[in-house]
Order: C-alpha cells, then structure tokens, then sequence
C-alpha cells in the first residue's frame, strides 16, 4: 500500500512539472489578400477556466490586417477582434468538455509587399489560468502557501483528467463489446439464413425432379 502510495506521488509531481513547463507557441503569419485561418485547437473541461494570450508585433494601420476568432467545437463563440495589434487577452468559463479553436489570419492592404507578422499563443487553463496575486493578496497567504496551493489544485486536475479518460475507455470498451455482440449475431442469422435457403433449394429441386419423373 505505502509503494502504491508512493508512485503515485511520484506521477503526479512529475505530470504536475509536464503542465507547468508548457511555454507559448510562437510563429510568424504571412500577410496575403485572401488568407486562410491558422488556428490552434485546445481541449478543456467543463466549468474549467480559460484564458488566452495573443501578442503580435507591429501595428494597427501597418498595411496588415490581423483578425482573432475563439470558438469551441459546439459553435459557441468567446471573442471576435478585428485588426489589433500588441497583445489581447481573451477569458472564458468552458460550459461543457469539449475543444477550441483559436484562429488567425493577415489580410494584406498593400499588393506587391512580403509582410508577416510574428505572433506569441499562450493558453492557460483550470489553475494556470487564475490571478494567484489577486488570490494571495485576498486571503493573505505566504508564497509557499499559494505554491501549495496552485501545486494541489494542478494534482486535482491531473486526478480528473485520468478519470475522465479511465471513464472514456470504460465506455469504449463497452461500446467494443456491444459491437462484437451484434457482429456475431449477425454472423449467426447469416448462417442461419444461409442454411435454411440451401435446405429450401434442396427440397426445391427434389420435388421438381420428382414431378418431371426424374427422380
């Protein structure tokens, strides 16, 4: 019991280190008259909260038109900003477990120029995405009182996580053997079928030979 323990301290420290070290994307986006979206998909879970950071260099009026959309798989829409520069923080309460999207494109206002620009994407969410200043300073904690706590509440998350994905194979597999169910049902009517028509055929030819006098 103590070894169980024990590992299992060992793989959420280590899994809480694997979140806490993610870092920001950084890319460049070309502008073009008629640019596709780049977009970047997350997945979150219900009632967590969500915050992005975009940071482009450049500015408004610069011939470049950069355009935001942040939007989940369901069709629910958090923010549209047009042609911004500079960085734009976006916040949201996902209303179900599901994946978003955030996307940008470059619309270029001066033909015959190569332009871009460079773009930094960080996403936080659960307890990356909360202010713990404000929080330390509400409740007057310690800063090793709120590393406890933001460490604890990323293990809290860690622990959902593996139990919404053991919980999403448990459906998979009764999902897998209620297929193989009705596949071998299936199978076994098929056989049936088959047999039954072959035993008509047989009596089928029988009689008619019989009424020709073949037989």
């Amino acid at each position: 019991m103590m070894k169980h323990t024990t590992f299992s301290l060992i793989i959420t420290f280590f899994a809480t280190l694997f979140i806490t070290g993610v870092q920001g994307l950084r890319f460049d986006i070309p502008a073009t008259s008629t640019p596709e979206p780049f977009c970047v998909r997350d997945f979150v879970s219900e009632g967590q909260l969500v915050v992005v950071n975009v940071n482009s260099d450049g500015s408004v009026g610069d011939g470049q038109v950069l355009n935001l959309v942040v939007r989940d798989s369901s069709g629910n829409e958090y923010r549209r900003k047009k042609d911004f520069a500079g960085d734009l923080r976006v916040g949201f309460t996902a209303p179900s477990s599901t994946s978003f999207d955030v996307c940008l494109d470059n619309v270029s206002q001066l033909k015959g120029r190569s332009m871009s620009r460079a773009i930094e994407l960080d996403i936080e969410s659960g307890s990356e995405a909360r202010d713990w200043n404000e929080i330390s300073a509400s409740e007057k904690l310690r800063p090793i009182e709120i590393e406890l706590r933001r460490i604890e509440e990323l293990a809290d998350e860690v622990v959902d996580e593996l139990t919404y994905l053991k919980n999403r194979e448990e459906r998979l597999r009764d999902t897998n053997e209620s297929t193989n169910d009705r596949v071998r049902n299936f199978s076994i009517l098929v056989i049936v079928v088959l047999i039954s028509l072959g035993v008509w055929q047989i009596n089928y030819l029988r009689h008619y030979f019989k009424t020709k006098h073949i037989l």
